[in-house]
C-alpha cells in the first residue's frame, strides 16, 4: 500500500465513522428530516428487494436511522483499516445516498442562505461520494477482475490461433510427407515391375 492510500483511506472514513457512531447512539435528531426519505424508500425497497431483506427492514425511522448509522460505522472502519476496503467503499457510497437526500434537500429549503448551505453540503457529498467510488475500484495498482477476465480471454484467443495454425502447418507436412511416399512407393513399384 502506497503513503497516499495509507492516508486517504483513514481521512476519508472519519466523518463516517464518527457520524455513523453518533447515529446508532442517538438516531433522534435525525428521524426528523429522515422520515420523508424513509417513507419513500421503505415501500420501494419492500416492493423490489426479496422477502428475506424485505421482512428484515425496521419500520421505526429511528431504526432505519441506527441501520444506516451502523452501515456507516463497518464501512468507515472497513475503508480505514484496509480489511474489506472496497466493500466498506460500496457500502459507505451506498448509505450517503439516503443521508445525502433526508440532510440536504436544499430545493426545498424557502430561505436563500438555509438553501446554499444546504447545496454546499450536498456538493460536498457528492465529492464524498466520488471518492468512495474511486476507493471503490481502487485495485492498488493490481488487474482487477475484469482486466484479468479480458485478459484471460485475449490469452486464450491468440493461443488458440496459435495453436490452429501449428495444426494447419503440421497437416500440411504430413500431406506433403504422404504424397511423396505415394510417388516414391508408385517409382519402387514401377521398377520392381517386369519389363517384357
Amino acid at each position: 500500500m502506497t503513503v497516499v492510500r495509507a492516508l486517504a483511506r483513514p481521512l476519508l472514513s472519519t466523518i463516517f465513522v464518527v457520524q455513523g457512531a453518533k447515529a446508532v447512539r442517538d438516531p433522534e435528531p435525525h428521524v426528523t428530516k429522515a422520515q420523508p426519505v424513509a417513507d419513500r424508500l421503505v415501500p420501494l425497497v419492500k416492493k423490489v428487494a426479496p422477502p428475506q431483506v424485505s421482512d428484515r427492514l425496521p419500520e421505526s425511522t429511528a431504526n432505519l436511522v441506527r441501520l444506516n448509522g451502523a452501515a456507516q460505522l463497518l464501512g468507515g472502519l472497513a475503508l480505514a483499516s484496509g480489511k474489506g476496503r472496497r466493500l466498506g467503499a460500496v457500502l459507505l457510497a451506498g448509505s450517503l445516498v439516503p443521508t445525502t437526500l433526508a440532510g440536504h434537500s436544499f430545493w426545498q429549503e424557502s430561505d436563500k442562505t438555509v438553501r446554499a448551505a444546504q447545496k454546499v453540503q450536498f456538493m460536498k457529498n457528492l465529492g464524498l461520494m466520488g471518492g468512495l467510488l474511486l476507493a471503490a475500484v481502487d485495485t492498488e495498482g493490481k488487474p482487477g477482475v475484469i482486466w484479468r477476465a479480458s485478459h484471460g480471454a485475449k490469452v486464450t484467443k491468440r493461443e488458440t490461433r496459435r495453436g490452429v495454425k501449428a495444426a494447419k502447418r503440421e497437416t500440411r507436412q504430413l500431406a506433403k510427407s504422404a504424397r511423396r511416399e505415394a510417388k516414391l512407393a508408385a517409382r519402387t513399384a514401377r521398377a520392381e515391375l517386369p519389363f517384357g
